[in-house]
């Protein structure tokens, strides 16, 4: 009796199921909320060949959710920290680990080697460009996505070009700065473990031809009464207009400009801007009580709910560089800030103090 013997005794499975999971590669985008508990059972059901696209590091507030990941673990990369858990489990199985994040220019290259998609991401950029980079491959994606006490899963572009792809329902990208995520809205840790083992449940069906899947469909799952309920989804005659039609115009595009992150820039950026510039200043527009807070890196605290008040002390400041949380509220205080003082030099930092957990930025939090 082998480690797969319960699925293969299960009526409509069997080895032959079996068998075709053993030989399939499937990439996972993003270690995170929805990453991990698919990888988990990706990796248990014995998919043969499993990637691990990730450039971020673990942090603190990752670990209500990312349940691969636990204290030890602050500081690393997520890909390589789950790809080193997986395999001290599973000997019978491939892990590619792909320490990085998806790009225009990686993206191709990487992407064509699998299989099926799963996305875990939780930006728009990167589901955009996922997206699309899929469509032009034709390579099917399990889409997966959460919003405070909801999420939904979906199996897209898993046929021909009659099949549905992301801009199918969303064909103008929402900016960053309008749909807040987790680190803004909250979230439980069982929302995103629910949804990325229904997106690991797609993917194992999808490849085995196991039951009915959710091609061309979406699941909308709801964790204060579990209610779910199924749509049926359609072709946007419209979607095309605004995809890259080949490999070349896929990499001309600018998928944080296209989503609204156009305004950020990093901590290694913002500090050389600071450097370069004496007159600018750094600016936490967090509430005064959030925690953690910046000690060691000069900066001014205005809370974007007192920016109004505030605004006049910005006359003398250029470049003003923003950072909250995680980069979202700093992202709309940007916007606000760019009607008051046009031809300013207004940025956001991308991540927020989040970000700072990376070991790149860690020398500039320690200075």
């Amino acid at each position: 009796m082998d480690r797969f013997a319960r699925q293969q005794v299960l009526p409509g499975f069997g080895k032959e199921a079996q068998e075709k999971l053993k030989h399939s590669k499937i990439l996972v985008i993003g270690a995170g909320g929805l990453g991990c508990p698919a990888l988990l059972y990706l990796a248990a059901a014995g998919v043969g060949t499993i990637g691990i696209m990730d450039g971020d590091m673990v942090s603190l507030s990752n670990l209500n959710r990312q349940i691969l990941f636990g204290e030890s673990d602050l500081g690393l990369n997520k890909a390589e920290t789950a790809a080193h858990f997986l395999k001290s489990k599973y000997s019978d199985i491939h892990i590619d680990c792909i320490p990085e994040f998806i790009t225009t220019e990686n993206a191709a290259p990487v992407i064509s080697k699998y299989d099926l998609i799963l996305d875990g991401s939780d930006n728009f950029p990167t589901r955009y460009l996922v997206n699309d980079i899929c469509v032009l491959l034709k390579k099917p994606l399990v889409f997966g996505a959460i919003y405070q006490n909801q999420g939904q899963v979906g199996i897209l572009n898993a046929k021909d070009s009659n099949s549905v792809n992301y801009r199918d329902l969303f064909p103008d990208p929402p900016t960053a700065y309008e749909i807040p995520n987790c680190n803004e809205t909250g979230v439980l840790g069982v929302l995103p473990g629910i949804i990325g083992t229904i997106q690991a449940t797609e993917a194992i069906k999808f490849i085995t031809g196991f039951g009915s899947t959710l091609i061309d469909k979406m699941l909308f799952y709801n964790l204060l009464d579990h209610q779910s309920y199924e749509v049926g989804l359609n072709k946007n005659p419209d979607a095309h207009l605004s995809m890259p039609n080949t490999i070349a115009e896929f990499m001309e595009v600018d998928y944080a400009v296209v989503c609204g992150n156009g305004d950020s820039i990093n901590w290694v950026e913002a500090i050389g801007l600071l450097k370069k510039f004496p007159d600018g200043k750094l600016i936490d527009v967090r509430e005064k009580d959030e925690a953690p807070r910046l000690k060691k890196i000069k900066h001014l605290s205005f809370p974007v709910s007192e920016i109004e008040e505030t605004i006049g002390v910005l006359n003398s400041i250029d470049p003003v560089l923003l950072f909250c949380q995680s980069g979202i509220r700093s992202l709309k205080t940007v916007k606000i800030l760019e009607k008051a003082f046009p031809g300013k030099k207004i940025h956001s930092i991308s991540g927020g103090i989040e970000a700072l957990d990376s070991p790149i930025n860690k020398n500039y939090h320690g200075n």
